[in-house]
């Protein structure tokens, strides 16, 4: 499959707060949930910025057992097969497979797309999907055998992508958003929130994350 957006193109939407959705691009501003809404809010981490602390540090000694590669994605049965015994633990509404998820029926994709695996012994045990663009990369969905739960692979995940644009030279990376007041989210900013940014989008520019911030932004657009 050879991407269609190029790379350069990919970067100018993320910086606006767009975000892929199957094989297109969107944004919004308020995510429904449990029958109320709550203000959606877009993050970046500035790639030159980080660094891990003490926890980061934590979760990777605790998981150096496991063998990591970055390499392009490619739709199949064991990623499929893994995702399966992911979504059956959810409490959450999401795609009910993979393809569903990324290409949601289309033969083809437009995105330039790769994979971090993380295998114990040969075993698929957890897995990243993100799209690349020029000097950016955005983070689309981590999933993971229920039967690891324990070793934080959602979180260790957002780390092997840091590293990955760490060592590409990348300027940002992209984990998606995180909505005011549903904390489910909030392990987004767990890679390095010294780094983090919002958007505002009101104001149409990034800022420094914080969660007074992110409580501004979201009264600034009830108000609207």
């Amino acid at each position: 499959m050879t991407p269609i957006i190029p790379g350069e193109v990919l970067d100018y939407y993320l910086s606006l707060g767009y975000y892929r959705m199957n094989q297109e691009l969107f944004t919004t501003r308020f995510l429904p949930v449990e029958g109320g809404w709550h203000t959606v809010h877009w993050l970046r981490l500035t790639v030159a910025q980080l660094s891990w602390g003490s926890r980061q540090r934590q979760l990777l000694r605790q998981n150096a057992r496991f063998a990591v590669r970055v390499r392009p994605f490619q739709l199949g049965a064991e990623y499929e097969a893994l995702y399966a015994r992911y979504y059956a633990t959810l409490a959450f509404d999401a795609a009910e497979s993979l393809e569903a998820l990324l290409l949601a029926g289309s033969p083809t994709t437009v995105f330039d797309t790769y994979a971090v695996d993380v295998r114990d012994g040969g075993r698929l045990v957890a897995a990243g999907i993100f799209d690349r663009g020029a000097a950016s990369l955005a983070g689309i969905v981590n999933f993971y055998d229920p039967d690891y739960q324990r070793f934080s692979l959602g979180k260790y995940l957002l780390l092997q992508k840091a590293a990955y644009a760490q060592q590409q030279g990348l300027t940002y990376y992209y984990p998606g958003y995180l909505a005011h007041g549903y904390a489910k989210f909030d392990y987004k900013v767990a890679v390095c929130e010294a780094a983090t940014e919002v958007f505002d989008c009101l104001a149409r520019q990034w800022v420094p994350y914080s969660g007074a911030e992110v409580a501004r932004q979201s009264a600034a657009l009830l108000a609207e």
